[in-house]
Order: C-alpha cells, then structure tokens, then sequence
C-alpha cells in the first residue's frame, strides 16, 4: 500500500535507537515510486533481502506481508474504512491470529472481526487506534489556501474534488471523463484524485484505460489539477465539495465536514463485495446521483448549502473515525510497546507520543 498509511507513524518515530526500512512487493521501479514522497534517505530493500534480514516488527497496510523468517512482531495498520471487499477487510472469513497487533481505525471493524470468530474479543492483538494518516485533517497542519496556491489554483475558485475508487465498475470507468469535462465546462477549478490503481494498465484495476493521459488535458485547459501524490488528504483539504462513488476518501472527507456527493453504481457494490452498512452509511451523509447531469446539478446545490446533511456527516465520521486528531500519538506508543522499548521521555511528557 502507498507510503501515506505510514508516514506520521514514521515521521514521528525520530529516535536513534529506531531504524525504518522499507520493502514492497512491486518490481523495483515501482517500489521506488511508492515512497517517491519521502523526504529524508531512506533504505529500500526487495521482499527477498528483507526475507534475510531481522527487525523487532513489520508495520504493514494490508493483509500480505513479506516473509520474515527469522522472526518478527506484525502489526497491521488498516488502508481504509469503505467496507469494500468485506470478507477480507471487514468481516474476515479467515483466521486473524498471526498478527500480533490490529490497529483499528474504529471500533465497529474491531467488533465485526470479533463477531465474525477471527479474533478473540480477549485478544491482546487488538488495539484501538484511530487512523494516524487523518490527523492533518483535523489538527490544523492543512490550509486550504494554502494547498491551492501550491498547485496553482486560486484559492477564490470553487474547487470540486473529484476521487473516484478504483475498478472497471467505479464511476470513472462509466461517466468520468463526462463528468471532468462537464465540472470544467461549468466553470469549476476541478481536482481529481486517481487511486493508485486506476492508474495501472490491468482491467480490472483501470478498465485498461489510460485515464492520466486521458484527463490530464481536460483539466490543465480548465485550470484544473490531476493530483500526483498518493496521498489523498492535501486534496481534501482544498476541496469545497467532493464527487465520490464508493471510496474511502468518500468516509475520509466527513472529517471536514463538507458537502459530499455520491454516485450511485450498482455493479461496484455488487462486484467489490462492499458491506451494505457501509453504503448505507455513505448514502445518509451525501447527496445521491447517477448521472452527469444530475451531477452537476447537486454541486451548485451543495455549494450554495453547504450545511446542509452536516449532522449526518459528523455522526457517520464519529462512528467510523476514533479520536481523530491523536491516532498518531497512540500509534506510535502502541509501536514502542510491541518492540518493548521505551519512548523518549519527553517526548512522552509532552504528549506526542
């Protein structure tokens, strides 16, 4: 998974004693590419010499980690909260005992994997964090001035986000290129937001469409912006209004409190196996759509009511979304205890960690 999930945890963690490397299981190139945003040298290192190497624990996004032989502690740190592919994600229909920490981003994803018999409820791999990579989100380290200006937008345009999941059934695939033309042509400063696999060239990742080549065009002419980063939250933070289908960017966004519109894809929710409560609770915090059209339509509407659906959207974020704002700190301290070293002491009295 992108570098996004684990950078605040990484960016936190600045301790002599406390060396990060880092590994995925792409082809060098793209391995590169994922941690392309990271600032600092890092050391990356393939899947096979990592399978050499011993570390006090594997920080991993999803659930296949690499091989480690010799022996380490796995702490699973969650990618999202959509409820897609659900018997994986969100209701496992496989055992989650061999990880020895579950960092929940809410609780309700802690009980279903207690319900659905893939863990224990009295398991000490179970830890509820909050998602570390939301906390800009809601602790001032975003402007969105100042996210705008740095893509050359002016901050005075009303700037749609438009960040669609991936799949040969999401709404990029039915109505997308439509949709970007229709936002520009309507005068909007228009972002979208790719998810990192519609970007790849498989069917069943993009449709096996190009859609940087594609898109990139309509919105340079518009003003507009085809984001580069894999992560979604600088984005976010700019927007005045988001057009999703069923992503958790969609979820992610509630934490601002701004106007979500939602469009309706029957062949994603069947295909993706998305949990209904999920969509349900999607449905109840944005304004629904289905076609262009009715699209752009809904923007205008939100826009000019912005406060509109806010009770819904702050308690659909309330229940999907722990502590929002301190996840980073649990995390990190959660990290200090599975590879039992102490946290730095003032860091600790400060409360950072």
């Amino acid at each position: 998974m992108n570098y996004a999930v684990i950078a605040p945890i990484h960016r936190a963690v600045l301790d002599p004693r406390v060396s990060f490397v880092f590994t995925a299981s792409e082809q060098p190139a793209a391995a590169e590419a994922i941690y392309r945003e990271i600032q600092t040298p890092i050391k990356l290192v393939s899947p096979a010499r990592a399978s050499l190497m011993k570390f006090s624990a594997y920080l991993a996004a999803d659930m296949l980690w690499v091989t480690l032989p010799r022996g380490t502690r796995r702490i699973l740190m969650f990618h999202g909260v959509a409820g897609k592919y659900s018997r994986v994600y969100d209701t496992p229909d496989r055992s989650m005992r061999e990880w020895d920490r579950l960092f929940f981003i809410n609780r309700r994803r802690m009980e279903n994997f207690i319900r659905a018999g893939a863990i224990d409820a009295d398991s000490p791999a179970l830890r509820l964090v909050g998602y570390p990579k939301l906390d800009c989100l809601v602790d001032g380290t975003l402007s969105r001035d100042d996210v705008l200006n740095e893509i050359g937008i002016d901050p005075s345009r009303r700037t749609v986000l438009y960040a669609p999941t991936w799949s040969p059934y999401s709404s990029l695939n039915a109505i997308g290129e439509d949709l970007v033309k229709a936002l520009v042509a309507a005068g909007y400063a228009v972002i979208v937001k790719l998810h990192d696999r519609s970007r790849e060239s498989e069917f069943n990742h993009s449709g096996g469409i190009d859609w940087p080549s594609r898109l990139e065009p309509i919105l340079r002419a518009g003003g507009g912006w085809l984001a580069d980063s894999s992560d979604a939250c600088p984005y976010l933070a700019a927007a005045d209004v988001l057009i999703t289908d069923h992503s958790s960017v969609g979820f992610e966004y509630l934490l601002l409190d701004r106007p979500i519109i939602r469009i309706e894809m029957p062949a994603l929710i069947a295909n993706t196996d998305i949990n209904p409560e999920y969509v349900a609770l999607l449905r109840e915090a944005s304004t629904t759509v289905r076609e262009v059209g009715e699209t752009i339509a809904a923007v205008e509407r939100c826009l000019t009511d912005a406060r509109s659906l806010s009770e819904s959207r702050r308690a659909v974020a309330s229940e999907l979304f722990y502590k929002p704002g301190t996840a980073t700190a649990r995390a990190v301290r959660e990290l200090y205890e599975a590879i039992e070293l102490d946290a730095p002491a003032a860091k600790a009295a400060a409360g950072l960690i």
